[in-house]
């Protein structure tokens, strides 16, 4: 909600800072018309429903060096976004509270009459009632063609989908708020109120703790999967929250609303994905689009090298291209303005469920898909305004999961899909729950119920292409700045690896296993293995902790290989029983390990230079963060999954 009285664009957030950040400047900032919206669609939506716009506060070096256009060339070609009837030079500032004193023209104060634009504008609903009709005509011959295979499903979803889109560009979208906000005040809203206030964190959390009790305990037992080992993994869990807690930045700031609500919905998603083959099939979907999707890369990469080098799968060849790619298509998703509307939805959907940022939700939502790198550039011009936490909760999102990218590799080394799809979308809102623990917000932010987005360098593209090539360039920096921060990390680990194996020869601890980090970790990790449930038995909580200890040194391949003893055929982790396998899965499936770092501090150091001090300072503990998210995962895993042998094979 705006302040007018100080001018201040301030969010819905309650018992933070005031943001000095100039983005939240009422005077700098505007609004743009939707250039689909009709009148009668503008009616339901409230004012702060929009998204703000601001300009002059981003002080981060261009991505492309400049290049003089004549204003006339800016006029021209200014019109570009999906949201916005003029271009970025062409709204007008201030209009959320202030007027602007820069002279315009008459041109410049109606943009829209003028091109395609105000064509568009003038006939839209003709547009729209074609593309309805070219989507109806694909959807009905799909079904024809496709009815007895059932592959009519998600062209079905993706016509409704398109179809509803439509339609709410010319009827209010109050026909479903009203009955959704009627219903929900007059029982979740009531219910809460009678309530007092101070009763309503406690016994929300001592719900979820019954529901999570229910659903963990009323299964039977098979194997080795007792009442008494899902016991040990919810002691865990609570174990993990509770040194969360005490080593908490600010414990008086944490929201315990987001960390409820974050352990309870991974719960109900593993429920959902593990027990349900609906649920399953939904979310191996979205990871086949995002595979799809980073996979055209190697089209290019082919093109540039030969087919040889892809088939290699080496890391610089798998990786880097699609990381490129992938920033130079969300470019263009920025030019057109599709991200900044989903970061809307995010913004007001999770402040409301979970008392999180937008820009925070979707890179904990993004990250499963597309990977650590990609999901921070889905952000991009938030990344220099980001609050510390925001920051923290960032990265700590890409530590805790794994890509979608690189989930064939895996399935292909013999990894259950379903459980490491499974993981992946557990760890989302975990990530958010650990992280919101260790790092409480305490600052005002720019997405918090509502948007403000800063001005970038891509709104200033003459057109899609530019704004592609800007992209290209962009990942072909930020690919530069990983590889390079990559090597020199884990160089230094090996030098460390050496130093402490050479000092260890010295005092017979060499042989079988050199004194190294992984091994230290291993044996550090003992006791978090036992945490997680897994079967007691020391050889067992040994060589599980010695795969934590691998992923975390190391990276979770080399900790997956290990597992699958590919480059062993007698190694004692083939041997472990189902539910330890299982639990071991789930706990290395991330990007929590030393290495990653590099990736990280690339990624944000690129993008957002200034922050580079920040990025720095938390990544470490963003790390330590991330792990733990993915082995509240693993503990989850071992209080629902009951047919262990089906998942950790």
């Amino acid at each position: 909600m705006a302040d007018l009285a100080r001018g201040h664009n301030a969010s819905h957030q309650a018992g933070v800072l005031p943001n000095p950040d100039p983005a939240l400047d009422i005077a700098r900032e505007h609004n743009h018309e939707h250039l689909h919206h009709s009148a009668n669609a503008e009616k339901g939506h409230l004012p702060g429903d929009h998204i703000a716009y601001t300009t002059g506060t981003t002080a981060e070096p261009g991505v492309i060096p400049p290049v003089d256009h004549s204003a006339r060339n800016l006029e021209k070609h200014a019109v570009h976004d999906i949201e916005k009837s003029g271009g970025y030079y062409e709204a007008k500032e201030g209009s959320l509270g202030k007027e602007s004193t820069l002279p315009r023209s008459s041109e410049e104060e109606e943009p829209q009459k003028r091109g395609f634009s105000g064509f568009y504008r003038k006939y839209r609903i003709f547009f729209h009632i074609f593309i309805g009709l070219f989507f109806t005509g694909w959807w009905v011959a799909s079904v024809v063609i496709h009815r007895k295979d059932k592959n009519w499903v998600i062209p079905f979803l993706l016509w409704l989908c398109i179809m509803l889109r439509l339609f709410f560009f010319h009827a209010p979208i109050t026909l479903v708020t009203k009955p959704m906000h009627f219903v929900w005040n007059n029982t979740g809203v009531r219910i809460t109120s009678l309530i007092p206030e101070k009763l309503r964190t406690p016994l929300g959390a001592s719900l979820s703790i019954v529901i999570i009790i229910i659903g963990a305990f009323v299964s039977e037992e098979s194997q080795d999967n007792t009442r008494a080992n899902r016991a040990v993994s919810l002691f865990g869990l609570l174990v993990f929250i509770a040194l969360f807690w005490a080593t908490s930045r600010n414990r008086s700031k944490i929201v315990w609303h987001t960390v409820v609500v974050g352990m309870l919905m991974q719960f109900i998603i593993a429920l959902f994905v593990l027990r349900t083959k609906v649920g399953y099939d939904i979310f191996d979907f979205i990871s086949l689009l995002a595979r799809s999707l980073l996979g055209f890369a190697d089209k290019g990469t082919t093109f540039i090298t030969a087919k040889s080098v892809v088939d290699l799968k080496w890391w610089l060849t798998s990786v880097i291209p699609p990381i490129i790619f992938f920033i130079a298509f969300v470019q263009v998703l920025y030019y057109y303005g599709i991200v900044q509307w989903f970061i809307g939805k995010f913004a007001s959907f999770f402040f409301w469920s979970m008392r999180v940022s937008g820009a925070e939700a979707v890179v904990a939502a993004a990250s499963p898909f597309i990977g650590q790198g990609e999901s921070a550039v889905l952000i991009r011009p938030f990344v220099a305004h980001l609050t510390h936490a925001e920051l923290h909760q960032v990265m700590c999102s890409g530590f805790a999961t794994i890509a979608g990218s690189i989930l064939v590799v895996y399935i292909g080394m013999g990894i259950n899909p379903q459980a490491l799809i499974s993981s992946c979308v557990m760890s989302i809102p975990a990530s958010l729950a650990i992280s919101k623990m260790r790092y409480p917000e305490e600052e005002e932010t720019l997405t918090s119920g509502r948007v403000v987005i800063p001005d970038d360098d891509e709104h200033k593209a003459a057109n899609a292409l530019q704004a592609f090539a800007n992209g290209a360039w962009l990942g072909l920096k930020i690919a530069g700045m990983i590889v390079s921060t990559i090597l020199v990390i884990i160089a230094a680990i090996a030098l460390i690896d050496g130093l402490l194996t050479w000092w260890g020869r010295y005092i017979n601890l060499d042989g079988e296993y050199d004194l190294t980090l992984d091994l230290i970790l291993g044996y550090i990790c003992y006791p978090i293995a036992f945490l997680l449930g897994v079967k007691r038995d020391s050889t067992e909580l040994r060589l599980v902790g010695q795969l934590i200890g691998i992923k975390v040194i190391a990276n979770e391949f080399v900790a997956f290989s290990a597992l699958q003893g590919l480059e062993d055929p007698k190694s004692p982790y083939l041997n472990l029983s189902p539910r330890s396998r299982l639990i071991a899965t789930y706990a290395i499936c991330g990007f929590g390990n030393i290495g990653s770092l590099g990736t990280q501090i690339g990624v944000l150091s690129q993008i957002a230079p200034s922050r580079g001090g920040d990025i720095a300072r938390l990544a470490i503990s963003a790390l330590i963060s991330g792990v733990v998210a993915t082995l509240t995962s693993a503990s989850v895993a071992g209080l629902v999954i009951t047919n262990q042998s089906q998942y950790s094979s």
